[in-house]
C-alpha cells in the first residue's frame, strides 16, 4: 500500500505543478521566446520552479498520506490526490484521442 501512495502522490504532484502555476505564467513573455517546436511546447518541463513545485507537492502529500487521524488523511490526502490524478489523466486521454483522431485525417 506504501508503494501504491507513493505513486499517487507522485503523480498529483506532478500534475499540480503543471497545471497550478500554468494558468498565471503561461503566457508570460511570449513574445520574447523564440524557442520552436520541443523547446516550445516541455520548456516548462524543464524550469527550476517547475520540479520545486513537484517536489513540495509530493512533500505536503506524503506526509498527508502517514497521518495518524484517518479522518485527516482522507480529507488531506486520499481525496485530493484520486481528484488531481483523476482529472490530470482525463485531460491527458482526451488529448491523446484528440491526436489521434487528427492524425486520421
Amino acid at each position: 500500500m506504501n508503494y501504491f501512495k507513493n505513486i499517487l502522490s507522485g503523480l498529483a504532484a506532478i500534475f499540480l505543478a503543471e497545471f497550478v502555476p500554468g494558468s498565471w505564467s503561461m503566457f508570460r513573455g511570449i513574445s520574447e521566446q523564440k524557442a520552436t517546436g520541443l523547446g516550445a511546447v516541455a520548456g516548462g518541463l524543464f524550469s527550476p520552479l517547475y520540479w520545486t513545485l513537484v517536489l513540495l507537492f509530493f512533500a505536503l502529500f506524503f506526509v498527508a498520506s502517514r497521518l495518524g487521524n484517518k479522518i485527516l488523511r482522507v480529507f488531506l490526502f486520499w481525496i485530493p490526490t484520486l481528484v488531481v490524478s483523476a482529472f490530470g489523466m482525463t485531460i491527458a486521454v482526451l488529448l491523446t484521442c484528440m491526436f489521434i483522431h487528427i492524425r486520421r485525417q
